[in-house]
């Protein structure tokens, strides 16, 4: 069970890890809390955002829609590598999952088929949306990859959890695709090597 980081800690995290960090607006406190608490933490979120263009996605994942307002997560990772603090706090980029998969993060161990939608993600997970069409076509450039990974390190160097804390939003949520083009298996391969 842990506390969420403070969000200095959050972002000299990053900073550590090696990587260059936006301040977008006021991100500290820009967040959903008032729709319900936020930690016990348990795993690191990668998603694609279906977008093409950094100010258009920062924009996006920033304040949301009608339909969904923003923060849609914490950190918005863009084709070039940077991520992009739009949000800290309660976000709305997990939404409901399956309560096994998160029993089995919190335990590290092999995720089951996602089969059902029962635990509230958004009050759970660190959440990096990844500038991508995710049409499986569109490229994940390697310093975008080198980036996603340094930022899931960097979250599960703080709360020491190794690479079993990171999932895709496809194996949290039946219907979801995302992150589609890699596999999470290759990802968490990377988050590791990074840890070591």
């Amino acid at each position: 069970m842990a506390a969420p980081m403070s969000a200095d800690r959050f972002i000299n995290a990053l900073r550590n890890e090696g990587l260059t960090v936006v301040e977008v607006g006021a991100w500290r406190t820009h967040n959903r809390n008032h729709k319900g608490p936020w930690g016990p933490v348990h795993g690191v979120m990668i998603h694609h955002t279906v977008t093409r263009g950094t100010a258009n996605t920062v924009e996006l994942c920033r304040f949301g829609d009608a339909d969904l307002p923003g923060p849609l997560c914490h950190g918005v990772i863009t084709k070039d590598g940077r991520v992009h603090l739009v949000g800290y706090g309660r976000a709305n980029h997990a939404g409901a999952g399956d309560a096994d998969v998160l029993a089995a993060v919190i335990a590290e161990k092999r995720l089951p088929p996602d089969n059902q939608a029962n635990a509230d993600g958004n009050r759970h997970f660190y959440g990096f949306e990844c500038e991508n069409l995710g049409d499986g076509e569109d490229p994940w450039p390697a310093v975008q990859l080198d980036a996603m990974a340094r930022a899931a390190a960097a979250v599960c160097r703080v709360h020491r959890w190794t690479e079993r804390s990171v999932i895709g939003h496809l194996e949290w949520r039946p219907g979801k695709i995302d992150p589609k083009g890699f596999t999470m298996a290759s990802f968490r391969g990377r988050v590791a090597e990074r840890l070591e």
